[in-house]
């Protein structure tokens, strides 16, 4: 079984500013960027998807929409693969926010809360919920099928966390890897030991 993993386009939003739940647009048009995809997936021969799965923020919706559409299966929103909520940070500018929270948060990264949102260990529970559930779980029937496929358009701190449990990574770990804009994450689970694999990083 394929896990594919797909991070949304640039989004129209300054650089310096910190948006995780913030639903901002896409900086280009979301069929361009669609078809972008399209291609590279191809170009990687990447197999279709049997379901696909997006964060509902729009960043991601419109392009899994549009997919779902070249590939004729459902796109399936699920708020669990939303990004961190960065509680009273979001939609400001990382330069404007206390030096002393951010030192907080650094410091212990996995239970600081210092703005509000959720601590990164929440933000883990709340992303294994959604895999347990749609992977290890209702996907798993696909398991036995030839080239069985699951793509999730979302959010780098997703996918980040995702191939951190599904790979037995430290997450500090994942966080170090360059994980572009529109960048694609493989996963490939062993239908005989359950265990998974990666096959593309940042693709």
């Amino acid at each position: 079984m394929d896990l594919i993993l797909i991070r949304h386009p640039a989004p129209a939003i300054d650089a310096g500013v910190c948006y995780g739940r913030t639903d901002v647009p896409l900086a280009s048009d979301a069929s361009t960027s669609a078809d972008a995809l399209a291609a590279r997936l191809a170009t990687l021969e990447a197999p279709r998807p049997q379901a696909l799965w997006s964060s509902p923020l729009t960043r991601c919706s419109t392009v899994a929409a549009l997919l779902a559409q070249r590939y004729g299966c459902a796109e399936t929103l699920d708020a669990r693969l939303q990004e961190i909520d960065f509680g009273a940070w979001e939609s400001k500018r990382w330069d404007d926010i206390d030096r002393a929270e951010l030192d907080e948060w650094a410091g212990n990264l996995q239970h600081a809360r210092a703005h509000g949102g959720e601590s990164v260990a929440q933000f883990d529970l709340r992303v294994r919920a959604w895999f347990d559930t749609c992977v290890e779980g209702r996907l798993a029937s696909f398991a036995t099928t030839d080239g069985a496929s699951c793509h999730v358009v979302t959010h780098a701190g997703v996918m980040r966390v995702i191939a951190s449990f599904a790979l037995r990574v430290p997450l500090e770990q994942c966080l170090q890897w360059t994980l572009e804009m529109a960048g694609i994450v493989w996963l490939r689970r062993d239908p005989l030991s359950g265990q998974w694999a990666l096959v593309r990083w940042n693709a």
